[in-house]
């Protein structure tokens, strides 16, 4: 069902607009915690209530987009729960082929990065081996848009 909805009627009625930590309780329901924990823990009458507001406001696509929230918890609790190998693997991977904006991408090149480096100058070289830090055109090759060490 796709109605649209009247946001005055929808703020007078819900519980969550009318909540004092509402902020909390969207940025909960957008980094994709279980709407019945939200809801228990924030006491509201049940999940249905957060999804009723994540809908009339939008915040579905939103938390969609931040699919890479999801797999952040999987991964960060490998330590706290029984998982197989391949199910962290797989989580990691796909967490490495989702883009800020929730998109999935694929990479097909292959970087021969041991040519890279014959390429670099002595005074790159020296700077990669001082600092870690490349050239902006090692980065541009590599598709690698940060600078670490």
């Amino acid at each position: 069902m796709n109605r649209k909805v009247s946001i005055g009627r929808h703020r007078r009625n819900c519980t969550v607009c009318r909540h004092p930590d509402r902020s909390d309780i969207e940025r909960q329901f957008i980094d994709w915690r279980s709407p019945a924990v939200i809801a228990n823990e924030f006491g509201l009458s049940d999940r249905s209530s957060v999804y009723r507001h994540a809908h009339a406001l939008g915040l579905l696509m939103k938390r969609q987009r931040n699919v890479r929230a999801a797999l952040e918890r999987i991964i960060e609790r490998t330590d706290e729960v029984d998982v197989t190998a391949t199910a962290v693997v797989s989580a990691v991977q796909a967490y490495s082929k989702i883009n800020a904006a929730g998109q999935w991408f694929e990479r097909s090149e292959t970087i021969d990065i041991n040519a890279l480096f014959e390429r670099m100058t002595n005074s790159e070289l020296e700077a990669y081996a001082r600092d870690g830090t490349v050239p902006d055109w090692f980065l541009s090759a590599t598709g690698d848009n940060t600078q670490s060490a």
